[in-house]
Protein backbone atom coordinates (compact mmCIF):
# COMPACT_ATOMS: atom_id res chain seq x y z
CA UNK A 1 0.00 0.00 0.00
CA UNK A 2 2.93 2.74 0.80
CA UNK A 3 3.35 2.88 -3.00
CA UNK A 4 -0.01 4.08 -3.69
CA UNK A 5 0.13 6.61 -0.90
CA UNK A 6 3.79 7.82 -1.97
CA UNK A 7 2.53 8.06 -5.34
CA UNK A 8 -1.25 9.68 -4.43
CA UNK A 9 0.69 12.26 -2.26
CA UNK A 10 2.82 13.18 -5.17
CA UNK A 11 0.20 13.38 -7.63
CA UNK A 12 -1.65 15.67 -4.87
CA UNK A 13 1.58 17.71 -4.57
CA UNK A 14 1.79 18.50 -8.13
CA UNK A 15 -2.01 19.23 -8.44
CA UNK A 16 -1.42 21.96 -5.81
CA UNK A 17 1.96 23.21 -7.85
CA UNK A 18 0.27 23.38 -10.88
CA UNK A 19 -2.53 25.10 -9.37
CA UNK A 20 -0.68 28.04 -7.47
CA UNK A 21 1.21 28.47 -10.47
CA UNK A 22 -1.68 28.97 -13.23
CA UNK A 23 -2.27 33.19 -13.71
CA UNK A 24 -5.19 34.05 -11.87
CA UNK A 25 -7.33 36.08 -14.89
CA UNK A 26 -7.62 39.71 -13.68
CA UNK A 27 -11.17 40.75 -12.80
CA UNK A 28 -12.03 44.17 -15.30
CA UNK A 29 -11.61 47.24 -13.61
CA UNK A 30 -13.66 49.33 -11.82
CA UNK A 31 -14.94 52.51 -13.19
CA UNK A 32 -16.77 55.68 -10.87
CA UNK A 33 -18.92 57.00 -12.89
CA UNK A 34 -20.79 60.06 -12.28
CA UNK A 35 -25.01 59.50 -12.50
CA UNK A 36 -25.61 61.95 -15.63
CA UNK A 37 -23.63 59.12 -17.37
CA UNK A 38 -26.07 56.30 -16.62
CA UNK A 39 -27.42 56.46 -19.78
CA UNK A 40 -24.94 56.57 -22.24
CA UNK A 41 -21.88 54.47 -20.52
CA UNK A 42 -23.30 51.31 -21.82
CA UNK A 43 -22.83 52.70 -25.21
CA UNK A 44 -19.41 53.55 -24.55
CA UNK A 45 -18.56 50.75 -22.80
CA UNK A 46 -20.14 48.02 -25.67
CA UNK A 47 -18.03 49.89 -28.27
CA UNK A 48 -14.90 50.06 -26.13
CA UNK A 49 -15.27 46.08 -25.64
CA UNK A 50 -16.21 45.71 -29.43
CA UNK A 51 -13.15 47.41 -30.28
CA UNK A 52 -10.54 46.10 -27.79
CA UNK A 53 -11.98 42.48 -26.31
CA UNK A 54 -11.90 43.81 -22.75
CA UNK A 55 -14.91 44.66 -20.46
CA UNK A 56 -15.61 46.93 -17.71
CA UNK A 57 -17.78 46.91 -14.46
CA UNK A 58 -19.06 50.28 -13.43
CA UNK A 59 -20.30 51.93 -10.22
CA UNK A 60 -22.69 55.06 -10.56
CA UNK A 61 -23.38 57.98 -8.06
CA UNK A 62 -22.78 61.47 -7.01
CA UNK A 63 -19.20 62.59 -8.02
CA UNK A 64 -18.58 63.94 -4.38
CA UNK A 65 -19.24 60.69 -2.67
CA UNK A 66 -16.93 59.21 -5.19
CA UNK A 67 -14.42 61.86 -4.31
CA UNK A 68 -14.66 61.07 -0.56
CA UNK A 69 -14.50 56.94 -1.31
CA UNK A 70 -11.51 57.23 -3.84
CA UNK A 71 -9.69 59.51 -0.83
CA UNK A 72 -10.14 56.44 1.63
CA UNK A 73 -8.86 54.24 -0.86
CA UNK A 74 -11.97 52.47 -2.90
CA UNK A 75 -10.48 49.96 -5.56
CA UNK A 76 -11.67 52.29 -8.67
CA UNK A 77 -9.27 52.64 -11.25
CA UNK A 78 -10.97 55.30 -13.41
CA UNK A 79 -13.06 58.24 -12.14
CA UNK A 80 -15.76 60.37 -14.74
CA UNK A 81 -16.49 63.07 -12.25
CA UNK A 82 -19.28 65.57 -13.80
CA UNK A 83 -17.74 68.40 -11.89
CA UNK A 84 -14.09 68.95 -12.58
CA UNK A 85 -13.38 70.19 -9.09
CA UNK A 86 -13.77 66.85 -7.40
CA UNK A 87 -10.51 65.58 -9.46
CA UNK A 88 -8.81 68.06 -9.39
CA UNK A 89 -8.70 67.46 -5.68
CA UNK A 90 -8.28 64.58 -5.42
CA UNK A 91 -5.61 64.95 -7.69
CA UNK A 92 -4.07 67.54 -5.31
CA UNK A 93 -4.56 64.69 -2.82
CA UNK A 94 -2.25 62.28 -4.78
CA UNK A 95 -4.80 60.02 -5.15
CA UNK A 96 -4.95 60.47 -9.45
CA UNK A 97 -1.92 59.25 -11.47
CA UNK A 98 -2.45 63.09 -13.14
CA UNK A 99 -4.88 65.81 -13.32
CA UNK A 100 -6.67 63.98 -16.11
CA UNK A 101 -8.55 65.36 -18.84
CA UNK A 102 -12.10 66.79 -19.76
CA UNK A 103 -14.27 64.80 -20.83
CA UNK A 104 -17.86 67.04 -21.76
CA UNK A 105 -19.56 69.42 -20.16
CA UNK A 106 -23.16 68.84 -19.46
CA UNK A 107 -26.12 70.69 -19.58
CA UNK A 108 -29.32 70.98 -17.04
CA UNK A 109 -32.86 70.78 -18.18
CA UNK A 110 -36.55 71.14 -16.41
CA UNK A 111 -37.81 67.92 -16.65
CA UNK A 112 -41.66 66.67 -16.22
CA UNK A 113 -44.14 63.91 -17.43
CA UNK A 114 -45.94 64.29 -20.48
CA UNK A 115 -48.83 66.11 -19.55
CA UNK A 116 -51.95 68.46 -21.26
CA UNK A 117 -50.68 70.63 -24.24
CA UNK A 118 -49.35 74.05 -22.75
CA UNK A 119 -48.12 72.56 -19.59
CA UNK A 120 -44.37 72.49 -20.48
CA UNK A 121 -42.83 75.93 -19.79
CA UNK A 122 -41.72 77.55 -22.55
CA UNK A 123 -37.79 78.50 -23.60
CA UNK A 124 -38.03 81.90 -22.13
CA UNK A 125 -39.38 81.21 -18.77
CA UNK A 126 -38.03 77.63 -18.22
CA UNK A 127 -39.00 78.05 -14.68
CA UNK A 128 -42.66 78.76 -14.47
CA UNK A 129 -43.83 75.53 -13.40
CA UNK A 130 -41.55 76.53 -10.36
CA UNK A 131 -43.13 79.81 -9.85
CA UNK A 132 -46.36 78.32 -10.25
CA UNK A 133 -46.01 75.69 -7.62
CA UNK A 134 -44.86 78.24 -5.25
CA UNK A 135 -47.29 80.39 -5.88
CA UNK A 136 -49.81 77.49 -5.05
CA UNK A 137 -48.03 76.12 -2.38
CA UNK A 138 -48.20 79.58 -0.29
CA UNK A 139 -52.02 80.17 -1.74
CA UNK A 140 -52.48 76.93 0.42
CA UNK A 141 -53.64 75.13 -2.88
CA UNK A 142 -51.44 71.90 -2.74
CA UNK A 143 -47.73 71.00 -2.62
CA UNK A 144 -46.23 69.68 -5.41
CA UNK A 145 -42.85 68.33 -5.59
CA UNK A 146 -39.59 70.19 -7.45
CA UNK A 147 -36.75 67.36 -7.81
CA UNK A 148 -33.26 67.88 -7.81
CA UNK A 149 -30.14 66.09 -7.12
CA UNK A 150 -28.42 67.07 -3.40
CA UNK A 151 -26.23 69.78 -3.84
CA UNK A 152 -24.12 69.34 -0.91
CA UNK A 153 -22.21 65.88 -2.95
CA UNK A 154 -24.30 66.19 -7.11
CA UNK A 155 -22.78 68.45 -9.29
CA UNK A 156 -26.07 68.49 -11.28
CA UNK A 157 -27.75 69.78 -7.80
CA UNK A 158 -25.38 72.44 -7.38
CA UNK A 159 -26.15 73.75 -10.63
CA UNK A 160 -30.27 73.35 -10.37
CA UNK A 161 -29.83 75.50 -7.09
CA UNK A 162 -27.39 77.94 -8.99
CA UNK A 163 -30.50 78.16 -11.59
CA UNK A 164 -33.27 78.32 -8.45
CA UNK A 165 -31.09 81.13 -6.79
CA UNK A 166 -30.64 82.98 -10.11
CA UNK A 167 -34.73 82.98 -10.60
CA UNK A 168 -35.46 83.96 -6.84
CA UNK A 169 -36.63 80.76 -6.42
CA UNK A 170 -34.15 78.89 -4.11
CA UNK A 171 -35.70 79.83 -0.85
CA UNK A 172 -39.26 80.23 -2.10
CA UNK A 173 -38.97 76.54 -3.04
CA UNK A 174 -37.75 75.13 0.05
CA UNK A 175 -40.78 73.36 1.36
CA UNK A 176 -41.38 71.65 -2.16
CA UNK A 177 -37.76 70.17 -2.80
CA UNK A 178 -36.89 66.58 -2.80
CA UNK A 179 -33.78 65.84 -3.08
CA UNK A 180 -31.96 62.62 -4.78
CA UNK A 181 -28.87 61.09 -4.17
CA UNK A 182 -27.75 61.61 -7.30
CA UNK A 183 -29.38 62.98 -10.71
CA UNK A 184 -30.41 59.17 -11.51
CA UNK A 185 -32.22 59.70 -8.91
CA UNK A 186 -33.66 63.38 -9.31
CA UNK A 187 -34.55 62.30 -12.50
CA UNK A 188 -37.04 59.08 -10.87
CA UNK A 189 -38.75 61.74 -8.36
CA UNK A 190 -39.07 64.07 -11.15
CA UNK A 191 -41.37 61.47 -12.74
CA UNK A 192 -43.17 60.26 -10.22
CA UNK A 193 -47.22 61.45 -9.48
CA UNK A 194 -46.70 63.69 -6.75
CA UNK A 195 -44.13 66.04 -8.56
CA UNK A 196 -44.23 68.97 -10.96
CA UNK A 197 -40.90 68.00 -12.15
CA UNK A 198 -37.35 68.68 -11.44
CA UNK A 199 -34.05 70.22 -12.74
CA UNK A 200 -31.82 67.61 -14.17
CA UNK A 201 -29.15 66.52 -16.73
CA UNK A 202 -29.76 66.79 -20.20
CA UNK A 203 -28.55 63.21 -20.94
CA UNK A 204 -31.33 61.17 -18.30
CA UNK A 205 -33.94 63.42 -20.35
CA UNK A 206 -32.48 61.65 -24.02
CA UNK A 207 -32.41 58.43 -22.27
CA UNK A 208 -35.06 55.95 -24.19
CA UNK A 209 -37.08 54.89 -21.27
CA UNK A 210 -37.54 58.46 -19.73
CA UNK A 211 -37.81 60.46 -23.07
CA UNK A 212 -40.81 57.78 -23.91
CA UNK A 213 -42.60 59.53 -20.95
CA UNK A 214 -41.59 63.02 -20.30
CA UNK A 215 -40.97 66.20 -21.99
CA UNK A 216 -37.86 69.21 -21.08
CA UNK A 217 -36.86 72.35 -21.88
CA UNK A 218 -33.60 73.26 -21.86
CA UNK A 219 -32.34 75.81 -18.62
CA UNK A 220 -29.80 78.85 -20.17
CA UNK A 221 -26.09 78.14 -19.51
CA UNK A 222 -25.64 81.50 -18.05
CA UNK A 223 -27.84 80.88 -14.88
CA UNK A 224 -25.31 78.15 -13.34
CA UNK A 225 -21.58 77.31 -13.17
CA UNK A 226 -20.68 75.25 -16.18
CA UNK A 227 -21.19 71.58 -15.75
CA UNK A 228 -17.25 70.80 -17.22
CA UNK A 229 -16.97 67.01 -16.93
CA UNK A 230 -13.14 65.72 -15.94
CA UNK A 231 -12.17 62.45 -15.83
CA UNK A 232 -8.76 60.68 -14.14
CA UNK A 233 -6.88 57.47 -14.11
CA UNK A 234 -6.49 56.38 -10.03
CA UNK A 235 -3.18 55.73 -9.28
CA UNK A 236 -2.25 52.14 -9.83
CA UNK A 237 -4.84 51.61 -12.26
CA UNK A 238 -4.21 48.54 -14.77
CA UNK A 239 -3.97 48.47 -18.52
CA UNK A 240 -7.62 47.79 -19.43
CA UNK A 241 -9.01 51.30 -17.06
CA UNK A 242 -5.66 52.50 -19.08
CA UNK A 243 -6.74 51.58 -22.77
CA UNK A 244 -10.67 53.31 -21.55
CA UNK A 245 -9.08 55.98 -20.86
CA UNK A 246 -7.43 57.08 -24.12
CA UNK A 247 -10.26 55.34 -26.31
CA UNK A 248 -12.29 58.13 -24.57
CA UNK A 249 -10.48 60.48 -25.95
CA UNK A 250 -11.19 59.21 -29.68
CA UNK A 251 -13.83 60.63 -32.14
CA UNK A 252 -15.93 57.63 -31.45
CA UNK A 253 -16.33 57.62 -28.11
CA UNK A 254 -16.81 61.52 -28.41
CA UNK A 255 -19.41 60.97 -30.78
CA UNK A 256 -21.33 58.77 -28.34
CA UNK A 257 -21.62 61.42 -25.92
CA UNK A 258 -22.60 63.82 -27.92
CA UNK A 259 -25.52 61.54 -29.26
CA UNK A 260 -26.76 61.87 -25.01
CA UNK A 261 -26.27 65.90 -25.18
CA UNK A 262 -23.42 66.21 -23.75
CA UNK A 263 -21.18 69.22 -25.02
CA UNK A 264 -17.48 67.77 -26.36
CA UNK A 265 -14.71 69.41 -24.64
CA UNK A 266 -12.11 71.82 -26.71
CA UNK A 267 -8.87 69.64 -26.84
CA UNK A 268 -6.52 70.14 -24.08
CA UNK A 269 -2.76 70.19 -24.49
CA UNK A 270 -1.05 66.79 -23.55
Amino acid sequence: MRPFIRSGCRALLMGLALLLSTPTLAKPPIVAAASSLQAVFPRLAEAFEAETGESLRVNFGSSGNFRRQIGQGAPFELFLSADEAYVLALHEAGRLVDAGRVYAEGRLVWLQRKQEPGRLPSEEDPLAAVREAVEAHAAGEGRARIALANPEHAPYGVAARQTLAHAGLWEPSEPLRVLGENVAQATRFALSADTRGGLVAWSQALAPAVAARSEFVMIPTEWHRPLVQRMALVKGAGETARAFYAWLQQEEARLILADYGFRIAEAEPR
